[in-house]
């Protein structure tokens, strides 16, 4: 049996002990923010680890000895659907992606400024919530899973379809197949999610805020492939100019962060006390994107790492010991990123794009990993994606079958 992983283990310890020690000791928001964002890639990076399984099944392998596999090849179209969803970002995607952020961002600073305050931030909460809803379920569930009793893991199934009339260019292929999974684990995490996500829309807490705000990072970088490492730099540098534009060239980014009342931030208290005129903790926030969008270009690098060392895929072991030099470097690069925006934020007492100092620091800690170990080609062959040639014929077979 693999022992523990001690830094993974400290990682989840270091989350919940800074959420529950800023509620009662002033933490200087700066350690508060340093531990924190660092404890959420290390842990969210190597939960990604369990993407490298879900590759494989989606390129046909199988586990050795697995006869779950194997029953739902004989049902023929069924195992491929019951197969583990991932998202994977295409070149074109993140070329796009500035674009679409940008769009997004300018229409939710001119609904702030057109329209009442209180509604867009009623709209957005409750779609928050709802999103929220799912993000808590898949990060508690598989917690009260493996600390609960044996029942908790017992599960439930439920495949239904259902016809529609829609073209297919609008509703997709008919019938919708809707299978639904589920543990006593995951249906006690959803009630308890729901009734937390009632409480997070009726006080907007700043704790609870940052609860949902964890866990759409941790499931969002568990969750999503970059592909390859040029898509990453791509996306890093095409929201390098984003960042910089939005922040220093305009109003927008910085009015959008202050009215938008969601978990699209975490927030880090500069003081329990009060101020004295509005009656309101004092917060320093940081944007949810200047964790997720590196952490997803971090977990990529440790799947590489993981690929560098001929890491078995099955089983997943979160806990394996292996050589993570491309991993380490960009971490300990995207710790000097963030520690030179907060200083320099603090000495011209100015919000500054976390990602200007954020990519170089992370593309370039990397690249000069790869030089320095002789890896440039590997690191830029390694690929996550599915050949074009690939989704055509499963397309290609999908057709057959319905036909």
């Amino acid at each position: 049996m693999t022992s523990k992983n001690p830094l993974l283990l400290l990682s989840y310890a270091t989350i919940a002990a800074l959420w529950v020690g800023a509620q009662l000791i002033d933490i200087p928001y700066v350690i508060n923010l340093m531990l924190l964002v660092t404890a959420i890639l290390y842990a969210a990076c190597h939960m990604s680890l369990t993407l490298r399984e879900e590759q494989a099944l989606a390129r046909g392998e199988k586990p050795p000895n697995n006869s779950t596999d194997d029953n739902n090849d004989d049902n023929g179209e069924e195992g491929e659907d019951e197969r583990p969803q991932y998202e994977t970002l295409r070149a074109q995607d993140a070329m796009q992606f500035p674009l679409l952020g940008s769009a997004s961002l300018f229409g939710l600073y001119l609904a702030f400024k057109y329209f009442d305050k209180d509604t867009v931030n009623l709209v957005i909460s409750v779609y928050f919530c709802l999103v929220g809803l799912a993000a808590l379920t898949a990060t508690f569930g598989p917690v009260l899973e493996s600390l609960g009793p044996k029942m908790m893991g017992m599960t439930y199934s439920k495949h239904v379809t259902v016809k529609h009339p829609l073209p297919q260019f609008i509703g997709g292929d008919s019938p919708w197949k809707i299978g639904v999974d589920f543990s006593v684990a995951d249906l006690i995490a959803f009630l308890g999610s729901a009734a937390f996500s009632v409480v997070y829309f009726q006080t907007k807490h700043w704790t609870m805020n940052n609860v949902m705000g964890i866990c759409f990072c941790l499931q969002g970088i568990e969750r999503f492939s970059l592909g390859t490492y040029k898509i990453g730099a791509i996306l890093l540098v095409g929201l390098f100019f984003y960042d910089i534009f939005w922040v220093f060239g305009t109003e927008v980014m910085v009015t959008v962060a202050k009215s938008l009342d969601g978990p699209i931030k975490i927030l880090f208290p500069r003081s329990l006390v009060p101020d004295a005129t509005t009656g309101k903790l004092e917060m320093s926030l940081l944007g949810l994107g200047d964790i997720v969008i590196p952490g997803f270009f971090l977990a990529l690098l440790l799947r590489f790492d993981a690929h560098l060392a001929n890491l078995p895929v099955f089983p997943t072991d979160l806990h394996v010991s292996f050589p993570k030099p491309y991993f380490h470097s960009a971490l300990f690069g995207y710790v000097i990123g963030l520690a030179t925006t907060l200083y320099v934020m603090i000495v011209f007492e100015a919000a500054q794009p976390a990602l200007l100092y954020l990519v170089p620091a992370c593309l370039g800690s990397s690249l000069l990993c790869a030089t320095v170990r002789g890896e440039l080609k590997e690191l830029f062959d390694y690929s996550e994606e599915e050949e074009e040639e690939e989704v055509e014929e499963k397309k290609d077979e999908k057709s057959k079958k319905d036909d």
